[in-house]
């Protein structure tokens, strides 16, 4: 028989709202993946605040990130830390809890749990072993950069990061020129210039939006096509904070117009020939033996001019 979670005073259940003490109803025994605002502290459900007073644990990224929002709401729920560099760790014992008969809330440092963090792994082992898996929604960082992006939002695909090396960005972003969907990309201000300037280079002429410190005091929302955008944050714009990127989607015929030379050119002004033949092959959907053909004859015919 599992033994039963630890009870905790009714204080201990309670959380603030305007000043007002509420109390928490009791959690059923599972885990709680908890969203929590990504900037705004006022963004948070009041079914979060239930839950997360009410959860015998709350596993995070960083505990002192966290507590900042609970002692805001007079939460006293202990916390525990979760991130990848301990989660091979950590997720054994959250485990063990569940199945204790614990009420387990995840929560990241910001947004929707899952999203660019671990919390995936302890969600696909709670369901392997039978635990009860609730979603407790909220905000988003991409839902809110897409919702003020003024770009078309009926498909989107959600890259994260992208690498930090120069060769491997450029690979991936060749691979992204093909699909027929709005982008959404994180980045940290220190790579954002690099990364915009090879977006541009690539994916250029699209339209953009870099959206820095979303629902914070110094929100910002800069839109113009990827090659004006590099332009601003090469030349000193603001890259202090948090940024999400947003492209708008290739145009329908673009598999039909992609001029394979133009990309062959760019690509080597950047990078190896090997580097350059996959980083358009996979841009074009052709065959990297046709598209090194044809970078020989480049070279052959720039050697003759």
């Amino acid at each position: 028989m599992a033994k039963q979670p630890e009870n905790r005073s009714n204080k201990a259940r309670r959380y603030l709202v305007g000043g007002a003490e509420i109390d928490a109803p009791a959690l059923p025994g599972g885990l709680y993946l908890v969203a929590t605002p990504i900037g705004n502290l006022r963004d948070v459900t009041l079914r979060a605040l239930e839950v997360l007073a009410a959860a015998n644990v709350i596993a995070c990224e960083d505990t002192r990130v966290s507590r900042r929002l609970l002692e805001h709401y007079g939460i006293a729920t202990p916390l525990t830390p979760y991130h990848e560099h301990n989660a091979t760790e950590a997720r054994p014992k959250l485990l063990a809890r569940l199945s204790a008969g614990e009420a387990v809330a995840l929560i990241s440092d910001a947004g929707t749990p899952l999203i660019s963090d671990p919390g995936y792994k302890l969600v696909r082992e709670a369901s392997l072993a039978g635990h009860t898996i609730t979603t407790i929604p909220g905000a988003s960082a991409v839902l809110a950069a897409l919702s003020v992006a003024a770009l078309p939002t009926n498909r989107f695909f959600f890259e994260g990061f992208l690498p930090s090396k120069n060769a491997a960005r450029s690979r991936r972003i060749g691979e992204l020129t093909r699909i027929p969907a709005t982008l959404v990309l994180f980045e940290t201000g220190p790579r954002l210039p690099e990364a915009l300037a090879d977006l541009a280079t690539q994916l250029s002429p699209r339209t953009a939006a870099v959206c820095r410190e979303l629902t914070k005091l110094h929100e910002e929302v800069r839109r113009g096509s990827l090659d004006e955008l590099a332009a601003h944050y090469t030349q000193g714009g603001e890259t202090r904070g948090e940024f999400v990127v947003v492209i708008e989607p290739p145009p329908e015929e673009a598999d039909q117009s992609i001029d394979v030379d133009y990309l062959l050119r760019q690509a080597l002004g950047r990078v190896s020939v090997k580097d350059a033949v996959g980083e358009v092959a996979a841009a074009t959907g052709r065959s990297r033996r046709e598209i090194y053909q044809r970078a020989l004859d480049l070279a052959k015919s720039n050697g003759g001019e």
